[in-house]
């Protein structure tokens, strides 16, 4: 037998020897979990509050999920107006911590939305001072030894002097828009009047419940047009006021929410142009089509020698075109039409267009 077919058959054998005896490779060591880096924190103010917002680290630095609960612990650094931000020291002992359990109240879908809400006297104190945040996501190991990511980015937010809530939000509907008006407010949250509102947010909710307002538009004056609404649904508005300083901004508090279901009770546009033209023994009537945009047909009238209006037409008519061959000899037929939509709502009566009909003698 050959040296090296020799060599392989030993090892083969050795190998099964030890499997025969129950001999274990080597323990493989405890995985390490350590969350992975938070990179989109960010920090906005609403009223006298700081709304700190993340997402939860799923994975470990290995890239597998991670199967251990996620602390989180808030750094903050505060630095009074007019001196240059500090950032916060993430190694060393955290504002904030926040376990699990307490974690969850304010998780939604995998993000956090961590309030920090300031007194009316840490409001007034901190007034104009840069608020400077990170986080460390971190996990438990063997004998609870914390397992630490690394710090996030760094968030920042100068807290300003935010208006107060809007007040008398009103909706009205209109044929093309839901227009939305309310008062200006009257003062900031330290009892000044505003002088830095730069727009209004306005968010819209089809149920109205807490949380589900999302920013359908912004407006620079106290009113607004919502045209993308449908006759028939339900709609809650809220808006707030947005206070800029430089490249800062905060938002008031939203205002009390107002609803509105609208219906649909504003005819089409008047029909324009109408013409009578005597043909052989009828009366053909043309006019300009309508404008509207759920425009469902046309209804005809037609009065014998001044009379009353009388409908001529069975169902409505579906183009701007009526052929009526009901008329007699020699008399004076006065016509009119109306537009109707798809809800019924019908137009006033155009203006009338007047047509002779030979006598019998004469055709």
């Amino acid at each position: 037998m050959r040296p090296r077919l020799l060599l392989a058959a030993l090892l083969a054998a050795l190998g099964a020897l030890y499997g025969a005896c129950g001999v274990q490779a080597p323990p493989e060591p405890p995985r390490v979990e350590v969350p992975q880096q938070t990179k989109d924190l960010a920090v906005a103010q609403i009223g006298p509050t700081l709304h700190l917002t993340f997402t939860i680290p799923t994975l470990a630095t290995d890239g597998e999920l991670l199967s251990k609960p996620v602390q989180i612990e808030i750094f903050r650094n505060v630095s009074p107006s007019g001196q240059q931000p500090v950032q916060p020291d993430a190694g060393g002992k955290p504002w904030m911590s926040l376990p699990p359990q307490q974690l969850s109240t304010y998780a939604h879908g995998g993000s956090v939305d961590y309030p920090l809400q300031l007194s009316p006297k840490e409001f007034r104190q901190y007034v104009g001072s840069t608020f400077s945040f990170s986080v460390i996501g971190l996990t438990h190991g063997f004998r609870g030894h914390p397992h630490r990511s690394a710090p996030s980015n760094i968030a920042q937010a100068t807290l300003l002097d935010a208006a107060t809530p809007v007040v008398n939000l009103a909706v009205k509907p209109t044929q093309d828009a839901l227009m939305l008006t309310w008062d200006k407010p009257g003062e900031t949250l330290t009892a000044v009047p505003p002088s830095h509102i730069s727009a209004y947010r306005v968010y819209q909710s089809a149920t109205g419940k807490p949380g589900s307002f999302k920013l359908l538009g912004e407006a620079q004056s106290n009113q607004f047009a919502d045209r993308s609404f449908q006759f028939g649904q339900e709609y809650h508005f809220r808006v707030s006021a947005v206070t800029t300083v430089g490249k800062d901004s905060a938002e008031s508090e939203l205002s009390a929410p107002v609803s509105i279901t609208p219906r649909d009770v504003f005819p089409p546009p008047v029909p324009t142009g109408l013409t009578a033209v005597n043909t052989a023994g009828a009366v053909d009537l043309l006019w300009n089509a309508s404008s509207g945009n759920d425009l469902a047909g046309y209804n005809i009238y037609r009065n014998d020698g001044g009379g009353p209006f009388e409908r001529i037409n069975k169902g409505l008519t579906p183009t701007p075109i009526f052929h009526d061959s009901t008329v007699s000899p020699g008399h004076i037929y006065e016509y009119a039409v109306t537009a109707v939509d798809l809800a019924g709502n019908e137009s006033d009566k155009s203006q009338p267009a007047s047509v002779t009909t030979p006598s019998s003698g004469s055709q």
